[in-house]
């Protein structure tokens, strides 16, 4: 009977190793998902940063002078822009483009996480289709001087801004058909893309304001089939403008995109 005690006590100590053991041991914290590879969409949802869903260009071969169309869908933003001269855009929306040469787009959405980034590429591959014939066009009346002057629209931008706008598209969308027509009837000619500005800023700030207007307007032509070699920037800040006017109906015609003859 001495002994009876000794054998109750033994497998209720390994009973309270076993319990303590237990309670010690640590759930291992599973580790946190991979990034999303490919570099298409960015972006994590619930982390504050934007998240790119969707940004696509169809076809994305197509023959040079032939169009594609740019697709995209963020989410968490509404800060949203494309370069090559597309700019500011809606948080989803289509753009149809026509890129002289093979083109990468960069879209970049900004939120108070962060940014999400995202590209698509457009390849552009062989000589165009051939154009419809101009030697039935007649020629169109007036000296290179004068069609410029007569036929191509300023684009205009807004305050401290060179992203094109919807009036501006419109307008560079029309200057692209006189400009091809301009081009054929003067082979040699070369045309230069003005950047103005208003009158508020530094002449500094403002001549590099006016290049990156230039710049994004004659990106906007090239993508629209308008022969780069053909297009010249030019940047003259506040230095021309065409109203002296301290008043915004002013300032907005002074900042522009306009064009002359280049030498």
């Amino acid at each position: 009977m001495t002994n009876f005690p000794f054998r109750l006590s033994l497998p209720f100590t390994v009973i309270m190793i076993l319990i303590a053991s237990a309670c010690g041991k640590k759930t291992p914290i599973p580790p946190p998902p991979p990034p999303v590879s490919g570099g298409a969409v960015s972006g994590t949802a619930g982390s504050g940063r934007p998240v790119v869903a969707e940004f696509t260009v169809e076809p994305s071969s197509v023959e040079r002078g032939q169009s594609a169309v740019l697709r995209w869908n963020v989410t968490g933003s509404n800060n949203v822009s494309i370069d090559h001269g597309l700019g500011t855009v809606a948080a989803s929306g289509t753009q149809r483009i026509t890129p002289n040469d093979t083109t990468t787009y960069m879209l970049t959405a900004s939120g108070p996480g962060g940014d999400a980034m995202a590209s698509a590429t457009v390849t552009v591959t062989g000589p165009a289709a051939p154009p419809a014939s101009n030697r039935n066009r007649p020629r169109e009346t007036g000296t290179l001087t004068d069609r410029v002057e007569r036929d191509l629209r300023d684009a205009l931008y807004d305050y401290d801004s060179n992203n094109i706008r919807d009036d501006a598209r419109a307008a560079l969308t029309s200057d692209a058909d006189a400009l091809k027509r301009i081009l054929a009837d003067f082979p040699s000619a070369v045309i230069n893309v003005e950047g103005h500005c208003d009158e508020r800023g530094s002449a500094e700030y403002n001549l590099g304001l006016g290049d990156r207007r230039a710049s994004s307007a004659r990106d906007y032509l090239i993508q629209l089939g308008v022969p780069a070699d053909r297009l010249k920037t030019i940047s003259y800040g506040k230095e021309r403008p065409v109203c002296t006017e301290s008043d915004e109906s002013c300032w907005q015609r002074n900042r522009r995109a306009h064009f002359s003859v280049g030498q």
